[in-house]
């Protein structure tokens, strides 16, 4: 069955990814971004979007699922993390959500059965130096998706994904030589770094049917990193 998706972001990483796979379902995807970008030569019409100053949004009358993809990777020891920093951490990854989520919420509902997808990091679960303000952020993140699995129940599903550090342009800095790729790699039980494509599969599953009985969950796509020690 064919569905309507937005995406807010996707023009890289996993969010280009799931686009792809959407598109390749046979899915229509509705997107918002700061520029049209990979998006619109896959043809998807893409609205402009800032996630650090967001405006109105324009969706169908009916969304089967919604998907928010801005994030920040601000990795800075606390002392040195100014008010702008996590005020900045907080307007892309919260606020900007929360904008576009109350522009889809009306079309969501009208589907009976919609799902909504948002991002967060294992640093929320698992404290790791010179994470506090995307850690502080995105914990606000996974606390905005319980209270709005609660609320929309039972029309709207909304789960979360958190992964470690994944093979994105947005973690480019943290993974540009082999050197830093190769420790990356071996901080997680299972050698390696998040697949872009893969972490776009499980956002797919999510807005499906097959997770319709999924609401209110943090997936913590990592590795085994946050769960796992290996002796």
């Amino acid at each position: 069955m064919s569905c309507t998706y937005a995406l807010v972001g996707g023009n890289s990483g996993i969010g280009l990814a799931l686009a792809r796979r959407l598109i390749a379902a046979g899915h229509t995807v509705h997107a918002a971004a700061r520029t049209a970008g990979p998006l619109a030569e896959l043809g998807v019409h893409v609205q402009p979007f800032d996630a650090e100053s967001p405006g109105a949004l324009v969706w169908p009358e009916r969304l089967d699922g919604f998907v928010y993809c801005p994030g920040t990777i601000t990795l800075k020891s606390f002392g040195r993390l100014t008010a702008d920093d996590f005020l900045r951490d907080l307007r892309v990854n919260l606020l900007g959500a929360v904008a576009a989520l109350q522009s889809a919420h009306p079309a969501l509902r009208a589907s009976g059965s919609g799902s909504v997808v948002l991002f967060s990091t294992i640093a929320v679960v698992q404290g790791m130096p010179m994470h506090a303000s995307i850690a502080a952020a995105k914990g606000a993140v996974e606390g905005l998706a319980r209270s709005l699995a609660a609320e929309w129940a039972p029309h709207v599903r909304v789960n979360v994904i958190a992964p470690s550090l994944s093979d994105t342009p947005l973690a480019g800095a943290l993974l540009a030589d082999d050197a830093r790729r190769a420790g990356a790699a071996k901080r997680h039980p299972l050698q390696r770094v998040g697949d872009a494509d893969q972490l776009a599969a499980t956002a797919e599953h999510l807005l499906g049917p097959a997770s319709g009985f999924m609401t209110g969950q943090v997936l913590r796509i990592d590795g085994g990193l946050s769960s796992v020690r290996l002796l």
